[in-house]
């Protein structure tokens, strides 16, 4: 072979040619690669970034744009950088529990004041039940993140220990519980916003749908992106609200308690209701909101560095929520102040006016709330996406659930999420207090399943000091089970019962799925890898041909190199039309056929003008007599420009839409782009 001669299959990627060295006599194999592919370990081939762009200007734009708002590509290696600190994760997993004692207290309030403000005293011991719960739950938490560190919280507990039915139950209540997370924060972002911008109160829901969607953008960036874009609010908010607690204690500790300031309708002194066991407990379930999202960290673990990280994080979170509840609670109620009867103007706002005044603190506070409970739904961006990937490999979700983006991101989660929150906050008004019926009852279900979960776990494998496990788990689903129960029964007439018929629903739903990918995987699945292929059927191969032209030669040219024995179908428009193109295509077939290649015709005269279903009811006539496989050649003319496609009836896409489901049916397209008779026209003029 002579220097520089090429060697090797011309369809290859990689291109050698021999090359002659310095010294006479030396030779080497120059390979060369084209820039989008280059050789990984193993000698597999690895797609570069040049690979992923674009060919023509306008994706090229678009790609431009996207990558504007949601960051370049990262290569999957990047993926254990981006995990969270326990600094990020503290800002990410654990400010929907953190940011909802900003509104535990007055959501306990709403309800006791029913009974007139002499019952607000009850406030208090309530709240003590509540960080009583938070303290089992946040102790068993711990647990489950030690047992399952590669996350899936309840669902992985339930599903392991307590069977798939119950698993998915977990699953499901999760699922419902974040997309509340993502409604019920934004909304309580929006009313705070709206205490110190009384306009936006007016227009809350359409302020609720611009803060979704931008919190999805930055979710589309990737986690650690969106966690060094959320961090800094959370912290800020802990400076605010410790200040705020700190200087009211100091003085109300000093004797110098402030007089209440007053919302701008405040409940009346006489309330309507009587003060009951069964109002106390109501009071209780509203406030017990402050223990929705106590279960994102155990469910997010992979997010963060180390399962240690995660149980320090847990931690963490149940301890500032306890102490800012806690402390925001008691200053509420030893202060006197009540909450507004039409949400005009937040709890917290009225109780940090009575304790510094409506000056730049307050403005401080009101601000840095606001914008932590419009970033705490990031939570539920964090917690759903991860969880429908678990189902998704499990597969109890669509697979599109489990594919990372550019980012590295859960993407598919991230979009579905944002839309069915702002579905679920327009439908509900962006109002706080009607949603808030909705609320933790999923997530009392997921945490008494997994406690429950994690109780047998321990009998069944009776680690070192599982009897210590075992008892905290058992107090956790004592607690987590009385917690639920009480909730769904008082708020069961307020909206509760919409979980509570959405949640089997959505169980049958997620099982149905589950069934669908068994069926298709028990048809799919390759047994016996040294099984030779299966002897091919000769297909019957059918081109339909809507004219004579260039695109339909170059479909019957390929149609005749898979098979020698081809059939035309023309439907014509009237009788008329039929015959004329048998004439034109005689004088064609009987001049350009290759030898040993036959293509019948067979022409239908459609009275009725249609196209499609006459060609289809041809197709499963032949279908019917004979039982080969057949091979739908479709010819597909494709213009120069995509805005060119609306000049064209597009009948190749319709008829492959048509023939998608068909069974015992194979559709190939043959394009024919202009380009092809651009450059046939340029050789005819040049040659």
């Amino acid at each position: 072979m002579a220097d520089g001669d090429e060697r090797g299959d011309p369809a290859e990627l990689e291109q050698r040619t021999r090359q002659a060295g310095r010294l006479p006599g030396d030779r080497y194999v120059r390979i060369v690669r084209p820039k989008e592919f280059r050789r990984g370990p193993g000698g597999i081939y690895v797609a570069t970034a040049e690979a992923t762009r674009p060919r023509t200007g306008l994706g090229r734009a678009y790609d431009a744009v996207r990558h504007v708002l949601f960051g370049k590509p990262i290569e999957t290696a990047a993926a254990a950088g981006e995990r969270l600190s326990k600094k990020t994760g503290l800002a990410i997993l654990a400010s929907d529990n953190i940011s909802s004692s900003s509104y535990a207290t007055e959501e306990a309030m709403r309800i006791l004041v029913l009974a007139g403000t002499g019952a607000l005293f009850l406030t208090m011991p309530i709240a003590f039940a509540v960080v009583g719960v938070l303290a089992i739950v946040v102790l068993s938490e711990t647990r489950v993140i030690r047992a399952y560190p590669q996350g899936g919280g309840s669902y992985a507990v339930a599903k392991e220990n307590l069977g798939i039915v119950l698993g998915v139950v977990a699953a499901a209540a999760l699922l419902i519980d974040y997309v509340l997370t993502v409604a019920v924060s934004t909304a309580a972002g929006v009313a705070a916003l709206g205490s110190f911008i009384p306009a936006v109160h007016d227009d809350r829901a359409v302020w609720g749908l611009a803060i979704i969607a931008v919190l999805a953008i930055g979710n589309l960036r990737g986690i650690r992106e969106a966690g060094v874009i959320f961090a800094a609010p959370t912290y800020v908010y802990l400076v605010a609200v410790f200040g705020l607690i700190g200087y009211g204690l100091f003085r109300v500790a000093s004797g110098d308690v402030p007089a209440a300031a007053q919302p701008p309708d405040p409940f009346p002194a006489q309330g309507a209701e009587v003060l009951g066991l069964f109002l106390i407990l109501k009071a209780f379930s509203s406030g017990a909101v402050g223990l929705t999202g106590s279960e994102a960290v155990a469910n997010g673990t992979p997010n963060l560095r180390r399962p240690q990280d995660a149980v320090i994080t847990v931690v963490l979170m149940g301890s500032l929520f306890a102490t800012i509840f806690l402390g925001l609670t008691f200053l509420a109620t030893t202060i006197g102040v009540v909450p507004s009867a039409h949400e005009r103007e937040t709890l917290n706002s009225v109780l940090t006016r009575s304790i510094v005044g409506q000056g730049p603190y307050w403005w401080f506070v009101q601000g840095s709330t606001a914008v932590l409970l419009l970033l705490a739904a990031n939570t539920g961006f964090t917690g759903f996406p991860r969880l429908a990937s678990v189902l998704a490999n499990d597969r109890f979700m669509p697979r599109q659930f489990a594919f990372r983006g550019e980012r590295l991101s859960f993407s598919f989660g991230i979009i579905a999420l944002a839309l069915i929150a702002a579905l679920v906050l327009w439908g509900f008004h962006g109002s706080v207090t009607e949603l808030i019926p909705l609320y933790t009852v999923g997530v009392f279900i997921a945490l008494t399943l997994s406690q429950a979960g994690l109780v047998r776990r321990w009998w069944r494998l009776r680690p070192k000091a599982w009897q210590l496990s075992m008892a905290v788990n058992v107090v956790g689903a004592l607690g987590t089970g009385v917690t639920l129960v009480i909730v769904a029964v008082t708020k069961f007439e307020r909206g509760a019962w919409m979980v509570l018929v959405v949640l089997p629903a959505l169980v049958l739903l997620l099982i149905a799925i589950s069934r669908h990918y068994r069926s298709v995987a028990d048809a799919l699945t390759l047994e016996d890898l040294d099984e030779a292929l299966p002897e091919p059927r000769p297909p019957i191969v059918i081109v339909p041909i809507a004219r004579l032209d260039r695109a339909a030669v170059q479909a019957l040219a390929f149609a005749t190199s898979i098979s020698p024995h081809v059939k035309a179908v023309h439907i014509a428009s009237s009788q008329e039309s039929a015959h004329e193109f048998e004439r034109r295509w005689e004088r064609w077939a009987g001049r350009r056929l290759p030898d040993g290649r036959v293509i019948d015709l067979d022409t239908v005269a459609s009275q009725y003008r249609a196209l499609i279903q006459p060609l289809l009811k041809y197709i499963d006539r032949i279908d019917e007599r004979d039982p080969r496989p057949i091979t739908v050649v479709l010819a597909e003319f494709v213009p120069r420009h995509w805005w060119e496609f609306i000049l064209h009836s597009q009948t190749a896409f319709r008829l492959k839409a048509a023939l998608l489901f068909r069974p015992n049916t194979i559709v190939i397209d043959v394009p024919y782009h202009f380009r092809d008779t651009a450059d046939l026209l340029s050789d005819r003029r040049s040659g």
